[in-house]
């Protein structure tokens, strides 16, 4: 299982249409392939700092299927016009769960 972590920065003021973008577009990751669960963090210490978790089974299942589908371009109608910087993207793998 892959992780995706995408840091997304928005104006905090719109913080709450923001968030109810995001779980607007939570349907087109369900249903997206390779898609195995999707969920928004708010950082405290950064007002109008995020992360979009989601797990993929696979880098490409992200970055070649979902990139390539409706369903990010819906994504990307719901929470772009909220972004003020580019995403941060990285993809990271467990090598070891302790507890």
């Amino acid at each position: 299982m892959i992780t995706e972590i995408a840091t997304l920065t928005i104006d905090p003021a719109r913080a709450a249409d923001f968030e109810a973008a995001v779980a607007a577009a939570a349907p087109h990751f369900k249903s997206a392939e390779g898609c195995h669960g999707m969920s928004l963090e708010k950082v405290i210490e950064t007002p109008g700092l995020y992360n979009l978790r989601v797990l993929w089974e696979t880098v490409d299942h992200h970055m070649v299927t979902f990139r390539s589908s409706d369903n990010f371009q819906q994504w990307r109608a719901l929470a772009g016009p909220f972004f003020t910087d580019a995403p941060k993207v990285v993809h990271g793998e467990t090598v070891g769960q302790y507890f």
